[in-house]
């Protein structure tokens, strides 16, 4: 498929293909300095959810052009994001806010038929992943930041897609994606505890303290 891609009004990275179409919002440029083509990356993670979904599930992905919202923030905005619309105190690794407007519980709903040519893609939703916190588990995990961030950016994404871990049954589906997923990524499945002797892969440095780890506690606003 042909790959486009410019910048949206505020400067920051708008990639897609024919059926998905990435707005990359990078809101603390320290990310760059952890990640080597940041969005190259979170371009690859996404396309790669989408199609390990596909293969999984062709009729619950089955649909025409589709748009998914990127934003590399920090601690302090993910915090802000987790008191206003999940009531929580303190960051979280990632959020996912599927975008509900005017449709029905998207869990098990199929996304609409192709759309006609030159129609708007549909927006699925905003992903936001908070630095501070994502550095400090990677350090923990002895995980590369890279690592870390794709295995949260599938995550959140197959969120958008109506996927959960609210029951066993669910999070064994979700976890059992994932790690499909990340293995065609070249990303080691990350439920698979770290030798706790290992050298982290990006150093000794973390970040500030945060809430969760990822896995099963990776949440998202409205989903």
């Amino acid at each position: 498929m042909n790959e486009t891609s410019g910048k949206d009004a505020s400067g920051n990275a708008s990639t897609g293909t024919g059926r998905l179409e990435i707005a990359i919002i990078v809101q603390d440029e320290a990310w760059k300095e952890h990640i080597a083509g940041l969005e190259a990356i979170a371009r690859r993670s996404i396309e790669a959810g989408l199609q390990g979904a596909a293969r999984r599930d062709p009729g619950n992905t089955a649909g025409g052009r589709l748009e998914v919202s990127l934003v590399f923030a920090d601690d302090d905005a993910v915090a802000a994001l987790n008191k206003g619309y999940r009531g929580r105190e303190g960051p979280t690794n990632v959020l996912s806010f599927p975008n509900m407007d005017g449709d029905p519980k998207m869990e098990g709903e199929a996304l609409p038929a192709r759309d006609s040519a030159g129609a708007p893609p549909r927006l699925l939703g905003d992903i936001v992943l908070a630095r501070e916190t994502v550095l400090r588990e990677a350090a923990e995990q002895r995980k590369s930041v890279a690592d870390h961030s794709t295995h949260l950016l599938v995550h959140g994404f197959l969120h958008l897609l109506g996927y959960d871990h609210t029951t066993d049954a669910e999070a064994d589906a979700m976890e059992s994606l994932e790690v499909a997923v990340l293995a065609g990524l070249g990303v080691a499945d990350p439920y698979t505890p770290a030798d706790p002797r290992a050298p982290s892969p990006d150093g000794p440095g973390g970040g500030p303290a945060g809430q969760d780890v990822p896995g099963h506690s990776v949440s998202g606003g409205g989903s």
